[in-house]
């Protein structure tokens, strides 16, 4: 009895601290750091004479839907055009993105007829780079005007390897549980992002916007599923930050519907437990204590323990009230009950296309936490290849 005992608070304390329980801490400590040392300062924005040559790398398969919108958003950007170089990695394309992009004579057109997947498609860039920085962006996200400046500006610190910019996902209509879902989770995110690089370093990057000093990458292994996770991580790993900044943003529409949604999911989950097997080191608290507390915290309790924690809790929890009833016990298996009957009330309201917003919410969680399980079997069957199934955006 008192196994289990422990055993409910042990893995009640794991699933508070990481979904809630670390964003009150890093917010405390981050409190105190202002008060002590005062609030970050912003480096001056870098002149023209003084910006970097830069490259905006978008690898892209079969994206001919969208070439002509993210060209728009592209030529849009504010930078110096003798040091702005375009470059689309047309991995084993078949359809007519290539075709459309000779219409831009600014666009460096990087084509390999095989699809070998997303970081092996990085890796062709990379080779092709003739400029200081790059940055990464997808076919299907649009870019702020000044998300460039705002990048070289960050660049000034010269303890920073890596900029990651902030992703915004919006639902193209209202009632769309799957965008306005992963919307939630992304301005959370973005708040945890900005903590976290204001402590010290964000932990990791979304491929969506991101951009790196060429001189530090690393190699990523072909069959990586989180390329852009693993490579902004190197950076960190090599003792380098990843500057976070919302002043520079990715805008995109949400997955058209759950399933869509679960796609990424699970391929999110799969490629963070591979990270967490390649980026072992970085568990070593005795090599960087700082960035080793932020990554457990952070990604490494999320992707692996917890949603494993959330089913011994609910199991744990019903066996201590079938075997000894205490009042404290049933309430706490009386409020999950009541938290797992709303997530499935959440997902027939989404089904039938109904508002539901706290219900939502709930139904969003506990799909998150499902996808990790779903990630470990998509892990065995797609962990040797880097190649997915796109996810189709609302």
């Amino acid at each position: 009895m008192l196994t289990l005992k422990i055993l409910f608070w042990a893995m009640l304390l794991i699933v508070f601290y990481t979904y809630i329980g670390y964003g009150i801490l890093l917010y405390i400590i981050i409190r105190l750091k202002r008060l002590f040392r005062g609030t970050p300062l912003k480096a001056a924005m870098p002149s023209d004479e003084e910006l970097p040559t830069m490259t905006l790398m978008i690898c892209a398969y079969n994206e001919e839907d969208v070439v002509e919108e993210k060209m728009k958003n592209t030529l849009e950007i504010d930078y110096p055009k003798d040091k702005f170089r375009i470059m689309w990695v047309t991995d084993g394309s078949n359809d007519r993105t290539n075709e459309l992009l000779k219409a831009y004579p600014e666009v460096d057109i990087v084509f390999s007829p095989e699809r070998r997947g997303k970081t092996a498609a990085l890796k062709h860039g990379l080779r092709e780079l003739q400029t200081r920085y790059v940055t990464f962006t997808d076919a299907n996200t649009m870019i702020n005007s000044g998300a460039l400046r705002e990048i070289a500006r960050q660049f000034k610190d010269p303890t920073v390897g890596c900029v990651a910019g902030e992703k915004r996902v919006t639902a193209r209509k209202a009632g769309e549980a799957a965008a306005e879902g992963e919307g939630l989770y992304w301005r959370y995110e973005s708040t945890l992002k900005r903590w976290d690089s204001e402590l010290y370093s964000a932990m990791g990057a979304a491929g969506e916007l991101y951009a790196i000093d060429p001189t530090l990458i690393r190699e990523v292994p072909d069959e990586a599923l989180l390329d852009d996770f693993m490579m902004s991580m190197y950076v960190v790993d090599e003792g380098h930050r990843i500057a976070y900044t919302p002043d520079a943003y990715a805008q995109e529409y949400g997955s058209a519907n759950i399933f869509e949604e679960s796609k990424r999911k699970r391929r999110i989950a799969a490629g963070g437990l591979q990270s967490i097997w390649w980026l072992r080191r970085m568990l070593n608290p005795r090599r960087q204590p700082l960035v080793t507390f932020q990554y457990v915290s952070h990604r490494v309790l999320r992707w692996s323990v917890t949603p494993v924690a959330l089913v011994i809790l609910l199991l744990v929890n019903i066996a201590l009230v079938a075997m000894e009833p205490c009042t404290f016990y049933t309430i706490a298996l009386c409020l999950q009950f009541i938290f797992y009957t709303t997530s499935i009330i959440g997902w027939i309201l989404d089904y039938y296309g109904k508002e539901n917003k706290l219900p939502r919410i709930i139904y969003y969680f506990v799909f998150m936490n499902i996808n990790v399980f779903r990630g470990m079997a998509y892990l065995r069957t797609h962990g040797k290849s880097g190649t997915w199934e796109k996810a189709k955006r609302s």
